[in-house]
């Protein structure tokens, strides 16, 4: 029996038995609050205290001119000097700021290195400043650099494992300047999906109007809710949102199929179906084998030993693989379990999935992706 007619011996199995269960998910967990959101944070510093293993001022230019900088600000003047320091690094910093962060408050930074520094262990971050989008100051970061890997190198070997020209500093930053958002004083929110969805938007707004019980939220595009804050609602805006986003709406979503080409990952949604498709699986298969041979001459003879060539060549063409048709209702699920159960590889699978597409029988979208 080929491997395709078992295989849809097996979905056929799973069609009846495998039921699709509905989840419900919080609101929370769907949607985000516009004007609630993270700011980015970025920064430019030197990592001091490296042992050789920080940028070549040579090649590095910016880090003498960077390391000059800072030392005339502490009184110290080395304009004109050659410098052969290698225990500094220079580094980007980034951060990310959460909303509402106090002034006071710390959040962690990244750290990365610009030039040709071969690791950051054992460094230190010294007095950074953090810049938003607008110019501003919000942060200051400064502290020892933790990293995830490491480097290692003798005469004729050397081995790295993970990043050792990055790392991050917990709670490494402290947060100057505050964004000013008043929560508090909104009248109209708007809720923003996650995933967009017309369907997800809709039950979103029903869901909200029958735990309030009267028609406040409205779905005005797949990726917006707007949402009017009842007047003297108990606990005002914040009460509100409290409330709803415990909420269980159930998401819909697209039937798509997202293919990672270069890792054989493959992920679909709950909804893929097939149409009537006839399949059939099976390669023109040429292998040849090369087995050369030494041939020897006789006793007493003038010839010389020579290396005889053995050629093998085996063709297979499939003639044991069959077409078979699958018939409308299978799910796609079902059609990859089988063909992961059966020791069909990844690539094969992708293979497949793209030539039903091609003929038009699957019913979603192929999303290839890497």
């Amino acid at each position: 029996m080929s491997l395709l007619k078992k295989f849809v011996a097996l979905a056929a199995v799973l069609a009846f038995t495998v039921q699709p269960v509905v989840a419900s998910s919080r609101l929370k967990d769907l949607v985000d609050v516009e004007g609630i959101r993270d700011n980015m944070l970025i920064g430019y510093g030197l990592v001091v205290g490296l042992n050789g293993t920080g940028d070549s001022l040579k090649n590095a230019p910016f880090t003498q001119q960077s390391i000059q900088t800072m030392l005339e600000r502490l009184g110290v003047n080395t304009r004109g000097t050659t410098m052969q320091t290698k225990n500094t690094a220079a580094v980007m910093v980034t951060a990310s700021l959460p909303a509402f962060s106090a002034s006071g408050t710390r959040i962690d930074v990244s750290v990365s290195a610009m030039g040709d520094a071969k690791s950051l262990q054992g460094g230190t971050l010294l007095v950074t400043t953090l810049f938003g989008a607008d110019g501003q100051i919000y942060a200051l970061a400064q502290g020892p650099v933790a990293i995830g890997g490491f480097s290692a190198q003798g005469d004729a070997a050397s081995v790295t494992r993970g990043v050792p020209t990055a790392g991050r500093i917990s709670n490494g930053a402290i947060v100057e300047r505050e964004v000013g958002y008043s929560l508090a004083s909104e009248h109209d929110l708007k809720l923003s999906l996650h995933n967009p969805d017309l369907t997800t938007a809709t039950r979103i707004a029903a869901a909200v109007n029958a735990y309030l019980g009267g028609k406040v939220a409205e779905a005005t595009d797949p990726a917006t809710v707007h949402l009017k804050v009842p007047a003297n609602y108990q606990g005002g805006v914040v009460g509100l949102l409290t409330d709803v986003e415990q909420l269980k709406v159930s998401p819909d979503e697209p039937a798509k199929v997202v293919i990672d080409e270069q890792s054989g990952v493959i992920v679909m949604g709950a909804d893929v179906r097939i149409s009537t498709v006839a399949i059939a699986q099976g390669n023109l298969t040429i292998r040849v084998t090369e087995t050369p041979q030494v041939s020897q001459p006789g006793p007493f003879s003038t010839g010389t030993t020579q290396v005889v060539p053995r050629t093998k060549i085996d063709i297979d063409e499939g003639k044991g693989n069959k077409v078979v048709v699958m018939h409308e209702g299978v799910a796609l699920q079902n059609l990859v379990d089988g063909l992961n159960a059966l020791g069909v590889g990844p690539r094969d699978i992708i293979s497949i999935l793209q030539a039903i597409k091609a003929a038009g029988a699957l019913q979603a979208e192929i999303q290839v992706i890497g």
